[in-house]
């Protein structure tokens, strides 16, 4: 008869050879990347696929290589020309260096987002409402800058910071709405002033070429006085030439 006790033994060392290789096997997809350390000690990047690691000794911090696209919470912000504005923004960044990431920073998401508010509120404090406005894309590429430069050390790479929202004060929405009428007016009289320009010169011209053709003054007459007619109105009026009555008047002179 088998004796099933005397087994017992060796399934046990069965069973913790299975768990050992079970917690020493680690698969790692194509996007992150783990960070060995082995007594504490830095040990190299894993991954990605199949490799292993020694229970027990040495620790893996698994870290995304992947486009993080991050929102700045809304920032009060006070602008040159001393504008109190609410700024939103977006940040995009990902990690290039696991390594760094984990050893050179405590939580590289936390030191990118606080690093994004203040450099967010530093660089909009130097500008005025109506460049904030107007050069977005001149700010946004400041931004970036100045993060990625702040962030390379922790292995971070800033791709893109876009400001999302801007928030204006009722007063501001006013006094922009009002100065952006008066520009609209202004725009109008000076369009209309060219206007009466251009056609003060086109009656000149055609008053030169009327002096010289005469009869063409009388065809015009003729010509005005249809209008006139064609209008069904109860009274005509027919301006009399003074030629006509320069003979009477010469003759009562006389």
């Amino acid at each position: 008869m088998i004796d099933i006790f005397s087994y017992v033994p060796l399934l046990f060392v069965l069973v913790l050879v299975v768990m050992f290789a079970a917690s020493a096997i680690r698969v790692l997809p194509e996007y992150e990347r783990g960070v060995l350390f082995r007594l504490g000690r830095l040990a190299g990047v894993r991954g990605p696929g199949l490799f292993f690691i020694i229970p027990g000794i040495d620790r893996l911090v698994r870290v995304s290589l992947r486009t993080v696209a991050m929102d700045v919470p809304p920032q009060d912000v006070i602008t040159r020309d001393n504008v109190t504005v609410k700024v939103s923004a977006v940040i995009y960044f990902r990690v290039m260096a696991a390594e760094k990431a984990i050893v050179d920073v405590e939580n590289y998401l936390y030191a990118t987002s606080q690093l994004s508010q203040t450099t967010l509120r530093s660089v909009l404090g130097q500008v005025e409402l109506d460049e904030l406005l107007a050069n977005r894309e001149k700010i946004n590429k400041e931004l970036q800058e100045i993060l990625d430069r702040h962030t390379e050390p922790w292995g971070v790479k800033v791709a893109n910071v876009e400001v999302k929202n801007i928030d204006l004060p009722q007063e501001m929405l006013r006094a922009i709405a009002k100065q952006a009428e008066a520009e609209r007016e202004r725009r109008a009289k000076v369009i209309h002033a060219e206007g009466e320009l251009q056609a003060s010169e086109k009656l000149a011209q055609a008053a030169t070429v009327l002096a010289a053709q005469p009869a063409s003054l009388q065809l015009r007459f003729l010509q005005t006085l249809t209008e006139i007619a064609a209008e069904k109105n109860s009274t005509t009026i027919f301006p009399v030439p003074i030629d006509l009555l320069k003979m009477f008047l010469e003759k009562g002179e006389k």
